[in-house]
């Protein structure tokens, strides 16, 4: 599993706090996987991270909080991994294959599985601080997609993010790892079909103007 690293200084006392506070969210993580989300009390959380009540508490004040450093922690690891991607010079398709491999484990993550499986389970809930984090994982989708096609339209970042959310659905309701490598390349196949039309298109009315 994903680790979700404390960011506090690690030593003597603290580093136990640090140490206790982490087991928490990988339990956290592990339920929302292992068990879904409805399982994921404060009383199980704890249970399963073998602290009481009151250490819950002190780390993240209720279950609401938990629950937002998971997906706080989730956005962070899919930023960097998106942000790390290295996508080729040459063909659009090579660059679109690139693209959506590096999307599809960015969203695939243990760490990204359980911030999507929290965020559509509160999609309905009256929750700020869980609404303002689901919309920087399209954000940085739709920057992808910008440099992919620097001149496309919004199109190509929906059917993007589409995409590779029901990619990370699909490895959510699965009983085992799902092997996506056809979905990928299906996607590569309506994203590049798309580009290449509205290319021919821009041409074409670039031609009827002159």
């Amino acid at each position: 599993m994903t680790s979700i690293q404390p960011t506090r200084p690690a030593s003597g006392r603290q580093a136990r706090a640090d140490a206790t506070r982490q087991r928490i969210l990988d339990e956290t993580v592990a339920c929302i996987l292992e068990e879904g989300y409805p399982a994921a009390s404060a009383k199980h959380i704890a249970e399963r991270a073998g602290v009481t009540w009151g250490v819950i508490q002190y780390h993240f004040g209720d279950r609401s909080g938990i629950l937002a450093a998971v997906t706080e922690a989730g956005l962070a690891e899919f930023v960097a991994a998106m942000e790390s991607v290295s996508i080729p010079d040459g063909p659009l398709r090579a660059r679109l294959e690139a693209i959506v491999e590096a999307g599809e484990r960015a969203f695939t993550s243990r760490l990204s599985l359980a911030s999507f499986e929290i965020l559509m389970a509160t999609r309905s809930s009256p929750d700020q601080t869980l609404d303002a984090q689901a919309e920087p994982f399209g954000r940085e989708v739709r920057r992808l997609g910008a440099r992919v096609a620097p001149r496309h339209d919004r199109t190509v970042s929906r059917v993007l993010l589409t995409g590779l959310r029901g990619m990370a659905l699909l490895q959510l309701v699965a009983p085992v790892t799902v092997d996506s490598r056809r979905e990928r390349a299906a996607l590569v196949d309506v994203l590049l079909a798309y580009l290449e039309l509205t290319a021919t298109d821009q041409d074409d009315q670039g031609s009827a103007r002159l």
